[in-house]
């Protein structure tokens, strides 16, 4: 029993960050249609800015909120000079340019950074909770609170605000929102803020337990992505649990089977759900845009 509740703590701390990487591609997709492949990039950008600025001497707080400002600005210079030129180009050159972005944003971090690996000290100390044998750290306690807020948040966003009801009326149809005059531009430019900011969150959330360097988005942003179309794609329930089956999936393979099938667990886990569920598990909107 232990055992099982110290894996199950495991992949549900994990899932939490995967379900902030799946938000983002769901916030993009919602919005565009668009694939964004450099959401991985994000969540290492938060990571990396977050260490860069607590060893620059900047107090806690002070560092985390520029870690996620700045990765927030990055998205949107990324929707400005590389989505928004293209725009209504074919789903495979998005992603194409998408994967471009996170490749220039990697190697410009690994050139400013280096390549090693950083840590973050936890928000809370480093001594665990004992609960029924297994144990919990208070990192952990972090990573699952500010999830639970950040979904709750969103939800008062999209049904309680002018913006969000903008962009769900963008999601849903485009043409139709443009013509009753909504800025779908700033809608874009918007959701790509948003999301870059939620990758940016989980990356400094994860990084005391994870540690971080300038390679560690592309895992996390597939796992991201693995997880929001489990879910389905452009579902925001769904991204939040396709992030966290991924991650429980993800730790009890690596207890009970071997760490070494780790990061194959979620593609094993997207495979069966699009071959008996194409449409995930909470059925996204169907759209030519794959």
């Amino acid at each position: 029993m232990a055992e099982f509740l110290q894996f199950l703590f495991s992949g549900i701390t994990v899932g939490a960050t995967y379900a902030l990487a799946a938000l983002g591609f769901t916030l993009i997709y919602n919005a565009s249609n668009v694939i964004n492949f450099a959401q991985g990039e994000f969540i290492m950008l938060g990571g990396m800015l977050a260490v860069y600025f607590t060893q620059a001497g900047w107090p806690l707080p002070a560092a985390l909120i520029l870690a996620i400002v700045l990765p927030a600005v990055v998205g949107v210079v990324v929707e400005k000079l590389a989505i928004e030129p293209v725009k209504g180009a074919e789903s495979v050159t998005l992603i194409i340019i998408t994967i471009g972005a996170s490749l220039v944003i990697r190697g410009l971090v690994q050139v400013w950074l280096g390549k090693n690996t950083f840590s973050l000290p936890a928000f809370s100390g480093d001594t665990p909770l004992q609960i029924l044998g297994a144990t919990l750290m208070p990192q952990s306690l972090w990573v699952l609170g500010v999830t639970a807020i950040v979904v709750l948040a969103l939800w008062y966003f999209f049904n309680r605000t002018l913006q969000g009801k903008a962009m769900l009326a963008t999601s849903y149809n485009r043409v139709a929102a443009e013509l009753v005059g909504i800025n779908t531009n700033w809608v874009l430019f918007l959701s790509f803020a948003m999301s870059a900011a939620l990758g940016a969150l989980g990356g400094i959330l994860v990084t005391p337990i994870t540690l971080t360097s300038y390679d560690v988005g592309i895992m996390l942003g597939l796992k991201g992505f693995v997880a929001a179309v489990v879910g389905g794609l452009g579902n925001g329930l769904g991204a939040v649990v396709g992030g966290l089956l991924v991650g429980i999936l993800e730790a009890m393979g690596a207890g009970y089977i071997s760490s070494s099938y780790k990061d194959a667990m979620p593609f094993v886990l997207i495979l069966l759900i699009l071959f008996f569920m194409p449409r995930g598990l909470f059925g996204g909107k169907s759209t030519d845009r794959v």
